[in-house]
C-alpha cells in the first residue's frame, strides 16, 4: 500500500506535467499575439543587434569604447538607409509621374493577348458574351417593371454633407498610417542601441534566469544560438545585399529605369521566404512591358532572374550557409504562415530566425525537444531505425535501398555493425516483448538474410564455402586455408544472422570461416566437431542471448578443451570491459561487441588462446576512430 501511495503523486505529477506543456504553448501564442506592437519592434532590435555586433566589436577592438562604437555604427546605419529610403523614394515618385506616358504600350500588350474571335477559345468567349448581354437584358426589364409599380410613388432625396476638415484632422489624415511605422521604428532604434550597449549584462540577466542551477546547458543553449542565429543573420544579410545589387545592375544593363528602385526591393523582399524573390522580379518585368514596345526586355529580365535566382540558391548560399541552418523546407514555409498571421509582414519576414530559435530551444529543453523534430531538418531515424522500420511496413525494396544508400558512403563491415546489427536488436526486443509477430519476424530475418548474401557476393571472397555441404566435401574443398572459424548462433535467428555476416567478413578477407544455422545444442556441437574449428565464435544478441551465451560457451569448453572460444555480445552497452563483466572470467578467451573487433583479429592472425582484454579494447578504440 505504501509503494502504491507513494506511486500515485508521481503519476499526478507526470500527467500535471504533460497537460502544462500545451497549456503553456497556448498561453505564449496568445501572448505573442495580443503584445505583438512589443514584441515585434523587440525581435527587429534583436535582429538588427547581431547584425550590428561584429562591426560594433571590430571598432571596441580599434579602442573606440563601447558606446561610441555604437553611436558610430548606428549613425552609419542611418545614413546608409536613408540614402538608399530617399533615392527609393524619388524612384517611386518619378514612376507615379510617367505611368501616362506607358499608356499606349501597356494598351498595345492589352490587345496582343486579346482572345481571337475564331477559333474554339473566340467561339467560347463570344458565346459567353451572349450569354452575358441576355442576362443584362433580362434583368433590365425586370427593374423597368418594378419603377413601373412605384412610379406614383415620390422618392424622398436624402444629402449627406460632411463638416468641413479643419486643419489639425487634415495632418492626422495624412500622418496617421506613417505614425505607426515611425513609432515602431523608434523603439527597434531604442532596443537595437540598447541591446548593443548592455549585450553582457543582458547575457548573464539571462543566464541567471535560465541557467538557475543548470549554466551548463544554459551556456550552451545561448553560445549556440548566438553563434548559429548571428552567423546565420550576418550570412543572409550579405547574400540579399549581394542579390539586390547585382539584380539592380543587371536591370541597368537591360535599359529598364530606376535600377536602384528594383534592387532594393529585390534585397528586401529576398528575406520572405519563397514568394518575395519572385514578387521582387514581377515589377521590373511589368515595367519592362509598360516601357518597351516589344516583349524581349521583358522575357530579358525574367531569365536575368532565372539564372540569378537558381544559381544563389543551389551554388552560393549553400556554400555559405554551411551543410543547412537547421530547418527543414517544410518548415519554413509552415512558420512563414505561422508568423505572418501573429504578427504580419514582420512576421513573415523574421519567420525563419524565429524558428531557428525555436529548434535550439528543442535542442537543450527536454519539454520542448519536439520543437527540434517537428521543425528541424535532422533525420529523426538513424539508419538503422530507418531499415527497421520500412521492414516493419513489408517494404523490403526501400529498405534494401537504404543500405545500399550507406554502403556507398561505409565499408560493408560498418553496414553490419551500424546498421543491420542494431536493426535485429530493435527486432528482438520488440519480440520479445509481444509487440512484434511471427509473420514480420519470419519477413524481417528472412530480408535481412536475402539482403546479407546479396551484398556478400558483389566483392567475391577467396572463399566462400556452402556451409550446409557435407563434411567431407567441405575439407576438400578448404584444405590448407589456415585457421578454420566457425561461428554458432547462441539462442535465437537473430543471432545466427550476426554469425552469418562474421563469416561473410572473414571469407572476404581470405579466412577459412563457417557459420551454422540455428539448432539445438548438441546439434550445433556436433557441427563444429565435424568441421574440425580451431577457433569457435560465439554470436548472441544481448540482453536476451547473453545467459544463453554464457552456457554454450562452457557447454565448448567442456567439450571441445583445445578450440579458442571467441563470444560476440554485439553492441553491448558499455563496451568490452562491461560485456566481460558479464560473461565472467574463463568462459572464453575473447569477448568483442562488434564485428570488426572478432574480424580484425581473426584476420590479422592476432588469436591466441587467451586474447587479452586491453588488446581488444585498444582494437575498439581504433575501430571507432576510423568510422
Amino acid at each position: 500500500m505504501g509503494t502504491l501511495r507513494a506511486s500515485l503523486p508521481q503519476k499526478n505529477e507526470r500527467r500535471a506535467s504533460t497537460l502544462l506543456t500545451p497549456v503553456g504553448i497556448v498561453v505564449v501564442i496568445a501572448g505573442l499575439y495580443f503584445g505583438r506592437q512589443m514584441w515585434i519592434p523587440l525581435a527587429l532590435g534583436v535582429v538588427f543587434a547581431f547584425l550590428l555586433t561584429p562591426v560594433v566589436s571590430l571598432l571596441e577592438k580599434c579602442r573606440l569604447g563601447r558606446v561610441p562604437s555604437v553611436l558610430v555604427v548606428m549613425v552609419l546605419a542611418f545614413a546608409f538607409f536613408g540614402f538608399v529610403g530617399w533615392g527609393v523614394t524619388n524612384q517611386l515618385l518619378e514612376i507615379a509621374s510617367h505611368l501616362s506616358e506607358y499608356k499606349e504600350n501597356i494598351q498595345d500588350k492589352m490587345e496582343a493577348i486579346r482572345s481571337p474571335a475564331t477559333g474554339s477559345l473566340g467561339k467560347a468567349t463570344a458565346t459567353m458574351n451572349d450569354l452575358s448581354k441576355d442576362l443584362t437584358s433580362a434583368t433590365e426589364t425586370a427593374g423597368q417593371k418594378r419603377l413601373a409599380r412605384t412610379q406614383n410613388k415620390e422618392p424622398i432625396p436624402v444629402q449627406v454633407a460632411a463638416p468641413p476638415h479643419t486643419a489639425t484632422e487634415f495632418l492626422r489624415d495624412v500622418a496617421g498610417p506613417l505614425s505607426g511605422v515611425l513609432e515602431t521604428s523608434g523603439i527597434v532604434v531604442i532596443f537595437t542601441l540598447f541591446i548593443l550597449v548592455k549585450r553582457e549584462d543582458l547575457r548573464n540577466r539571462f543566464l541567471r534566469l535560465a541557467g538557475n542551477g543548470q549554466f551548463n546547458t544554459a551556456t550552451q543553449g545561448l553560445d549556440d544560438a548566438s553563434q548559429r542565429l548571428g552567423r546565420y543573420l550576418f550570412l543572409q544579410f550579405a547574400v540579399n545585399a549581394g542579390y539586390g545589387l547585382l539584380f539592380g545592375l543587371g536591370v541597368f544593363a537591360l535599359g529598364i529605369p530606376h535600377s536602384l528602385l528594383w534592387g532594393s526591393l529585390a534585397c528586401l523582399l529576398r528575406f520572405v521566404p519563397y514568394i518575395g524573390s519572385p514578387i521582387a522580379a514581377a515589377f521590373p518585368t511589368a515595367l519592362a512591358l509598360a516601357v518597351f514596345p516589344g516583349w524581349g526586355q521583358a522575357l530579358l529580365t525574367v531569365a536575368f532572374f532565372l539564372v540569378m535566382e537558381i544559381t544563389i540558391a543551389n551554388v552560393l548560399e549553400p556554400w555559405l550557409y554551411g551543410a543547412h541552418t537547421g530547418v527543414s523546407s517544410l518548415a519554413i514555409l509552415v512558420a512563414a504562415i505561422f508568423w505572418s498571421m501573429l504578427w504580419g509582414p514582420v512576421g513573415l519576414i523574421l519567420s525563419t530566425p524565429l524558428t531557428v530559435c525555436l529548434i535550439i530551444m528543442g535542442n537543450y529543453i527536454s519539454e520542448l525537444q519536439f520543437l527540434t523534430v517537428l521543425l528541424g531538418d535532422e533525420p529523426v531515424l538513424s539508419p538503422a531505425e530507418h531499415y527497421y522500420q520500412r521492414l516493419l511496413a513489408l517494404d523490403e525494396e526501400e529498405a534494401h535501398q537504404i543500405a545500399d544508400n550507406y554502403l556507398q558512403e561505409h565499408p560493408l563491415g560498418v553496414l553490419f555493425d551500424s546498421l543491420l546489427v542494431p536493426a535485429l536488436r530493435l527486432a528482438e526486443r520488440d519480440r520479445h516483448m509481444g509487440v512484434l509477430g511471427e509473420e514480420r519476424t519470419t519477413f524481417i530475418n528472412q530480408s535481412t538474410r536475402d539482403l546479407i548474401e546479396e551484398l556478400a557476393e558483389e566483392t567475391p571472397p577467396e572463399i566462400e564455402p556452402d556451409n550446409n555441404a557435407d563434411v567431407s566435401q567441405l575439407m576438400m574443398q578448404t584444405a590448407g586455408s589456415g585457421p578454420r572459424t566457425v561461428c554458432i548462433p547462441a539462442r535465437d535467428e537473430a543471432d545466427e544472422l550476426v554469425g552469418l555476416m562474421v563469416s561473410k567478413l572473414l571469407q572476404r578477407a581470405g579466412q577459412d570461416a563457417w557459420a551454422v544455422p540455428i539448432g539445438s545444442m548438441a546439434t550445433m556441437l556436433e557441427r563444429v566437431e565435424q568441421l574440425k574449428a580451431n577457433i569457435v565464435c560465439v554470436s548472441a544478441l544481448p540482453p536476451f542471448a547473453a545467459g544463453q551465451a554464457r552456457s554454450l560457451c562452457r557447454q565448448l569448453r567442456h567439450r571441445l578443451p583445445n578450440v579458442t572460444i571467441m563470444l560476440g555480445l554485439w553492441d553491448f552497452p558499455g563496451g568490452v570491459a562491461k560485456a566481460q563483466e558479464r560473461v565472467g572470467v574463463g568462459c572464453t578467451d575473447m569477448v568483442g561487441t562488434s564485428l570488426g573487433q572478432i574480424v580484425s583479429v581473426v584476420a590479422e592472425g592476432k588469436v591466441q588462446f587467451s586474447t587479452p582484454v586491453p588488446e581488444i579494447r585498444s582494437r575498439e578504440a581504433e575501430l571507432k576512430t576510423a568510422q
